[in-house]
């Protein structure tokens, strides 16, 4: 019996690291030539936040610059995959009774090409997003992920892109680096425990863990991808954490494997 592809969360972090060689894109791109070949990626990006359930359907979803302020070669950067509207259609299936609905106009924003780009740097493996409906609580959101387990059966590449830490308020802007917070530090040290023991109920009511978990996710958007990895775990399977760092101080890049 073949083994089931990886399922995969990526703290993605700086929309730079598209271009950047540094260790979090080398881990990346180690990641990948590790991995065996999919069919297709499905991916969970914190940039897709809205009131609804969709999936790209697109043939060739389009490549979405969405962050201000940055040097103009970033916004020149394109991650020209294809589309696979027939899985779009199997994810929708799968999702049921939830509804979820293909959408043709969003494509792949930068939660999902800055990683790709160097895990799969020939842009040569089909993508398709989906999106986290803002609506929904943290519980709904594992339950709904459970229901897409048999995608790593049939060869789909499930990942998730946000940072298990995420507190911009708190990030230092300049250009040298800084020693993380101590409570970034003791938030993202719980969450490994927690996935190594796997243990998910406190990880699905991360607003139960204190002052640290307040100020390590202060918005839901970037650590919900989490969730959604973490509910494809199988029992006895492998937790590794492949890359790790915290960038400003308080952006974990932490990178978690099941399998």
């Amino acid at each position: 019996m073949t083994a089931p592809m990886p399922a995969v969360f990526f703290g993605h972090g700086n929309p730079m690291n598209a271009l950047l060689d540094n260790k979090y894109t080398r881990g990346w791109t180690e990641l990948g030539a590790s991995l065996p070949r999919p069919k297709a990626v499905l991916s969970v990006s914190a940039h897709w936040y809205v009131p609804g359930t969709f999936v790209t359907g697109a043939e060739a979803p389009r490549t979405i610059h969405d962050f201000g302020g940055f040097p103009r070669e970033l916004y020149r950067v394109g991650y020209p995959a294809p589309g696979h509207p027939a899985l779009a259609e199997r994810v929708a299936g799968l999702l049921r009774p939830a509804r979820a609905e293909l959408d043709d106009h969003w494509g792949l924003d930068h939660g999902t090409w800055s990683v790709l780009r160097h895990v799969f740097p020939g842009a040569d493996v089909p993508v398709l997003q989906l999106s986290i409906d803002e609506t929904r609580t943290p519980s709904d959101h594992y339950e709904l992920a459970q229901r897409l387990a048999p995608l790593r059966d049939e060869g789909v590449f499930v990942m998730g892109s946000g940072n298990v830490v995420h507190n911009l308020h708190a990030y230092s802007w300049g250009r040298h680096s800084v020693d993380p917070f101590e409570w970034a530090v003791r938030f993202e040290d719980n969450v490994r425990a927690l996935l190594r023991a796997g243990e998910h109920a406190p990880l699905i009511a991360y607003e139960t863990l204190g002052p640290d978990g307040a100020l390590s996710v202060p918005t839901p958007e970037h650590y919900l991808p989490l969730l959604y990895v973490a509910a494809l775990f199988r029992k006895g399977e492998a937790v590794s954490f492949p890359v790790a760092g915290v960038d400003g101080g308080a952006v974990s890049m932490l990178t978690v494997r099941f399998g």
